[in-house]
């Protein structure tokens, strides 16, 4: 960053660090005591859907490499497009294989980092649950990929019947916030804690 830069507040943007999501695993002791939450096995990478045969092979190779590991009980890496016309991969192991799990999203997203499709990479998330009341409470933390940052997204019930993904949960997102300041560079900007509605992998 040159003193110009400097002098007019101008940063350089956040080089991606895919190698940042292999702490979620130690993230995830530091939640369940913390806040009582444990993974679910799922997880997913989003990107904004490419139409092409080259964007085509890439992501089938991607879903066949995760899908021939002999590890494997899950089922299969799945392709899924929301509501809002992105696409997510999505990978679900055991609970327990927080690990592979892990090592699934870095895989997706470094393959398509290197085949030139970075630029479509968004976010991936890993969900959490906790049990409450006997209400399951789902919470996802969520990897910006051009930022190199995570934040807490909870959605929650609001209580007069309609769609639980309408309300954020925000006093447990500050709360996972804090709780995970030591063990995963968190998001400052809390405007970029984007709601990750619908979001597949719970």
């Amino acid at each position: 960053m040159g003193l110009l830069d400097i002098l007019l507040g101008r940063t350089r943007p956040v080089a991606p660090d895919l190698d940042r999501l292999f702490g979620l695993p130690s993230a995830a002791v530091t939640l369940q005591a913390a806040a009582g939450f444990t993974p679910t096995g799922g997880g997913a990478v989003c990107f904004a859907t490419v139409e092409g045969a080259a964007f085509d092979d890439v992501r089938r190779e991607v879903q066949a490499l995760l899908d021939g590991d002999a590890e494997r009980t899950g089922p299969p890496v799945e392709l899924v497009r929301d509501e809002y016309g992105y696409s997510w991969l999505v990978s679900r192991r055991e609970a327990e294989e927080l690990p592979a799990l892990v090592g699934d999203l870095h895989a997706v997203n470094s393959a398509l980092e290197a085949a030139g499709f970075g630029p479509q990479l968004l976010c991936s998330v890993v969900w959490f649950e906790r049990a409450d009341s006997g209400d399951v409470i789902p919470l996802g933390l969520v990897y910006l990929y051009k930022r190199g940052t995570f934040y807490p997204f909870a959605p929650s019930a609001d209580g007069d019947g309609r769609d639980e993904r309408q309300r954020r949960d925000n006093a447990l997102e500050l709360q996972i916030r804090a709780a995970l300041a030591g063990d995963l560079r968190i998001e400052d900007d809390l405007s970029r804690w984007f709601p990750v509605w619908g979001a597949p992998g719970f």
